[in-house]
């Protein structure tokens, strides 16, 4: 369980993320809600034998990496092992918070060795994933990996391979992907409740240093406290650079910029909902137009995709915004649209809104309706309400628990996960292609299906 001086206020802000952010996606099977709660009634009992609990290692134990530690550790029968950081403030603090007692260290291979650890959870900076989450289903344990599940496009099929050779659960870490309201979405669209999908959209907005990455830089942070060649790995040599190293997600050797961060949320809600395996062609437009701050990397994205004909669904285009300027800020959504209506979805609610043929207002469109019908008494029809609201109950624990509920069935009976290494890179795959577009200024072709650039 969590420890008893764990800090409060991270708990209130992941309340508070959870009900704003934007769906991911669900577990493989729809689940009733019985089944759900039966579900959540065995994993929260006391488990009695030594074998029930898993024994749980964070690599990166950053603001992601510990969230998702406070998360795991909310569910019973999961105990904190381990952790590896190449900054010792986050060493110290990880003692300070879950016991004297646990392992600490700057290199993830002495994690990765030890006989006790179960399951790690990869939180680091994105050129971290792939080796990382390799080296640990290589090692025998499973892998709860942080979106997007790879740095580039390329290294996809090392993680895909990995996860099929060493049997071990592995699950990318888009926590929306296990909510209530990507499971109803998809229940609607199913149901023909927005007749058919033509067009979907998504937008992300924000307006404060913290939501454009300006993270707070340790007081205690030096070369002496940090690790830095740990931390640069496989990536360019550089001078000690605390911005680098704590504000990553500015710079192309170690993040994968806004659509990496947050169009893969926005990818792996719509391809849960639509049962699609992804667009087949790519482009996008931006531009650093404020947070001059030194970052590589646009604080507006425009994305815009083309997706085929599938036995699961019809052709759609969809089209993606992140802003970090916007005046509004605050603004998350994803919307699918069919030819009788719209829903927008989030983790906890879904607006449905029924299309009307002829509008009370449109005088024209109603003057030329009354021609088509002159001399023709219809009878009127029940309609359906022209706006529903689907909201979770009170007491619901968030997409972020139910994604750990997830991955830990996993982990001790070997049932299939939210989101495997397979959907993971097709989730990431059209996120990172865009930086290729944006950067490369030109119109990329994907196959969704086997998973490569054209």
């Amino acid at each position: 369980m969590i420890h008893p001086t764990a800090p409060q206020s991270r708990r209130k802000f992941l309340s508070s993320l959870a009900a704003g952010a934007l769906a991911g996606g669900a577990a493989p099977e729809f689940l009733s809600i019985k089944e759900r709660n039966r579900i959540h009634t065995l994993l929260r009992q006391e488990y009695q034998s030594a074998n029930d609990q898993i024994q749980l290692a964070v690599i990166g134990a950053g603001g992601m990496g510990m969230a998702d530690v406070e998360t795991a550790l909310s569910i019973p029968g999961v105990k904190l092992v381990a952790v590896a950081d190449c900054f010792d403030g986050r060493l110290v603090a990880a003692r300070e918070n879950y016991g004297q007692d646990l392992f600490t260290t700057r290199d993830y291979r002495e994690v990765l060795a030890r006989d006790d650890v179960d399951a790690v959870i990869c939180g680091t900076p994105d050129h971290w994933h792939k080796q990382i989450s390799v080296e640990a289903l290589t090692a025998g344990k499973s892998v709860y990996c942080e979106k997007p599940m790879v740095h580039s496009i390329a290294q996809g099929a090392d993680v895909v391979r990995a996860q099929n050779e060493s049997g071990k659960t592995f699950q990318v870490g888009s926590q929306g992907m296990s909510s209530l309201g990507n499971e109803k979405a998809k229940e609607l669209l199913a149901a023909g409740e927005i007749g058919e999908l033509n067009y979907a959209e998504g937008f992300w907005a924000r307006n404060d240093p913290i939501g454009a990455w300006q993270y707070a830089i340790p007081e205690d942070a030096s070369e002496e406290t940090v690790d830095w060649e740990m931390f640069l790995g496989d990536a360019p040599p550089k001078p000690y650079d605390p911005l680098r190293i704590f504000r990553w997600r500015n710079y192309r050797d170690y993040g994968t910029g806004v659509s990496g961060d947050l169009f893969v949320h926005l990818f792996s809600s719509l391809h849960f909902i639509t049962s699609s395996l992804g667009p087949r062609k790519i482009m996008a437009q931006g531009g650093l137009r404020y947070w001059k701050d030194g970052r590589e990397v646009p604080d507006i994205l425009l994305g815009m995709f083309d997706y085929p004909e599938t036995e699961a669904h019809p052709p759609f285009n969809l089209s993606l915004r992140v802003n970090f300027v916007d005046g509004t800020s605050g603004t998350t959504f994803l919307r699918l649209v069919g030819s009788e209506g719209a829903m927008d979805v989030t983790w906890t609610d879904v607006v449905l809104r029924r299309n009307k043929a002829v509008s009370p207002t449109d005088v024209f469109s109603q003057r030329k309706a009354d021609e088509m019908d002159q001399g023709v008494e219809a009878r009127k029809q029940m309609l359906p309400p022209a706006e529903s609201v689907y909201m979770v109950e009170d007491g619901y624990m968030g997409a972020h628990f139910d994604h750990f509920m997830n991955f830990f069935r996993g982990v001790r009976d070997g049932r299939p996960v939210s989101e495997d290494a397979e959907f993971g890179l097709r989730a990431a795959a059209p996120a990172l292609a865009c930086n290729d577009s944006y950067f490369g200024e030109q119109i990329l072709a994907w196959d969704p299906e086997m998973m490569k650039v054209i």
